[in-house]
């Protein structure tokens, strides 16, 4: 050759290259190639050697970034058969241990092989797709500086290379999004781990090439959310206990973990969930991978592009999320997207559900989406009124054709959307009935329908979940809207009616957006959500100043009317606690669902879960 590759220095493949100059270097490596397919390993193996020392040795950092640089230049002398440990050798390596004059050099060989033939494109695709996560013996470093600088250095590059290889390979985005979603971890995956990997995710579909591969990101990353949501063994957690109904459960008494220092209710809010969730380690997962997607979502809105990600967002939850038996806490992210963008995002979701519950092929996706369609409208509190009263006479519309088309008497199993369709139209009035009665046209219209409805022979009241009922007759009392409540006794409401329409599955007892039990993400959702006990102080303190003179109802509602959307403030980013209890305590007055202030010990309460649903420690 005129120059060797030669091992010396303690058994250490080394290569003299004090006078060799690039384009000998070049030479050299190019001869080494050659002669490994003529035969003659030795040059070959020690080339091997520079890229993969023996155990033990320091390698040689020098050296090896000349040597990935003559390879780069020396694509076209590598052979798939012939060298394959060394390509194996150079994609397998760990940008998360390299330096970043050895990470340039390991891109800019992965660009010229993937770039020199379709048979290298998989391969150096992978070699990419590795580094989205590191090694295990990293994890530990990477919540120190050091950690968190070399986090950024690998995934600017990694995401620059692909973005390279994509412009020059256009087939490449295609067996990327494969790669990614076969790669993808799965749920018992450290959560460092599965967090840097959906991280990387997100920056794609962001990035240069989101248009290609953007969409095939967030399904899959939607669908890891309702593995860990569906993984949480939450069998015990539906105590069907029909003694208590579902409102007083979310204002009932709970053992709250109390430590000296906590005395207001976000803080007893965060001991409960720790206590019940700090074990958990997929909840905890979750809740991680939640906040994650809210603080993209965040990035989208504020680059302009939240409504394209809705809309692929919309598609994976009628997908995946809406036929997933009682959901738990992947359905949030539908719910925080909406908030930040209530007139489009926030219509189209409502539109999409009514829309399932009036066209459906099967009867459970029906219930499932007016289930999901009540319990949005109740909680949001970034939707007008005037946008909650519009979909609550559809669904007053809806039932009463439905009794026009029908005769006959009680068949919960027969008709349970009908069924369905009542419970959520009186869940909703549950929760926003004064705000809606406040509006005159509103009042006459739900006033029409609602008397038909409930005297049909096929008896709502008797089938509808009793609590319900009942929570939905008491406040009608107090808004003095005319219904029947003389047909129906508290000794007629059957649990065992509302079973049958319910289901195996006991869909009549499923509101999806009940309050968030995550304690991150908790942070982002509770100033855009609804709690039972907000409402419920109006109507207690009414029972104490029916006869008080000189008052209306339509003085203390602020009335939402079309176009007047509820602000948001940080466009729904989250907050501190502080923060929220001042703005609850400054403005709970203004809240359209709540007319008279709340006292904080009923606000406290508010952030309670119905006990129906509390996560039993055993089943975690």
């Amino acid at each position: 050759m005129g120059m060797e590759l030669h091992a010396e220095k303690a058994g250490c493949a080394e290569m003299e290259i004090a006078e060799i100059t690039d384009s000998d270097l070049f030479k050299l490596v190019r001869h080494a190639l050659k002669s490994a397919i003529q035969g003659d390993p030795d040059q070959y193996e020690q080339l091997l050697r520079v890229m993969h020392p023996d155990e033990g040795v320091i390698p040689d950092v020098a050296l090896l970034v000349t040597c990935l640089k003559a390879l780069s230049g020396s694509v076209s002398c590598l052979d798939i058969v012939h060298h394959k440990s060394l390509i194996a050798s150079i994609l397998q390596m760990s940008m998360w241990n390299c330096g970043t004059d050895v990470m340039d050099a390991l891109m800019e060989f992965n660009i010229s092989l993937a770039t020199s033939s379709g048979q290298y494109v998989d391969l150096c695709l992978e070699m990419l797709v590795s580094n989205f996560m590191p090694p295990d013996s990293f994890i530990s470093l990477l919540n120190q500086p050091h950690g968190i600088l070399r986090k950024g250095q690998v995934i600017d590059r990694v995401h620059s290379t692909l973005t390279y290889i994509a412009k020059l390979v256009p087939l490449s985005p295609l067996r990327l999004e494969r790669m990614i979603t076969e790669r993808m971890p799965h749920i018992f995956t450290k959560e460092p781990l599965i967090l840097i990997y959906v991280e990387n995710m997100l920056k794609l579909e962001s990035g240069a090439i989101g248009d290609l591969v953007g969409r095939t990101m967030l399904v899959a990353i939607m669908d890891k959310l309702i593995d860990l949501d569906v993984d949480i063994a939450w069998d015990d957690i539906l105590q069907e206990d029909f003694t208590k109904g579902i409102f007083d459960m979310e204002l009932g008494d709970l053992e709250w973990p109390m430590d000296d220092g906590q005395q207001n209710g976000d803080e007893l809010q965060i001991s409960w969930m720790e206590r019940y969730f700090s074990g958990n380690l997929n909840a905890q997962k979750l809740d991680s991978l939640i906040v994650l997607t809210f603080e993209h979502l965040n990035f989208c809105k504020e680059s302009g592009r939240l409504s394209q990600v809705f809309h692929t967002l919309l598609q994976s939850f009628q997908q995946t999320v809406l036929m997933a038996y009682k959901s738990k806490f992947a359905q949030f992210v539908l719910f925080y997207a909406c908030s930040l963008d209530p007139e489009n995002c926030g219509r189209r979701f409502a539109d999409t559900l009514f829309h399932k519950f009036k066209s459906s092929k099967y009867p459970e996706w029906r219930m499932s989406a007016v289930a999901y369609l009540a319990s949005y409208l109740a909680r949001a509190k970034f939707l007008p009124i005037s946008f909650v009263a519009e979909y609550v006479e559809s669904l007053l519309e809806w039932c009463s054709t439905y009794c026009s088309n029908q005769g006959g008497s009680i068949n919960p199993k027969a008709h349970k959307e009908f069924y369905a369709g009542c419970q959520a139209m009186m869940y909703v009035l549950c929760f926003r009935m004064r705000s809606m009665l406040a509006i005159p046209r509103i009042r006459s219209h739900i006033s029409k329908h609602i008397e038909d409805i409930l005297r049909h022979p096929l008896s709502p009241l008797m089938v509808c979940l009793p609590s319900i009922v009942e929570e939905f007759l008491r406040l009608a009392k107090v808004t003095h809207l005319d219904v029947p409540d003389n047909i129906v006794s508290s000794n007629l409401l059957e649990s065992e009616l509302s079973m049958a329409f319910g289901g195996r599955e006991r869909l009549d007892t499923f509101f999806p957006f009940d309050p968030c039990l995550l304690m991150k993400s908790d942070r982002f959702i509770r100033p855009n959500f609804v709690y039972w006990s907000m409402v419920r102080s109006s109507y207690d303190n009414d029972d104490d100043d029916d006869d008080d003179e000189g008052t209306s109802d339509e003085d203390d509602i602020e009335i939402c009317t079309a176009g007047n959307w509820i602000n948001i403030p940080n466009d729904g980013a989250a907050r501190s606690y502080d923060q929220d209890l001042d703005e609850f305590g400054n403005k709970m007055s203004k809240m359209s669902i709540t007319p008279k202030v709340a006292q904080w010990g009923e606000l406290q309460s508010g952030m309670r879960m119905p006990s129906s649903l509390l996560p039993c420690p055993d089943s975690l």
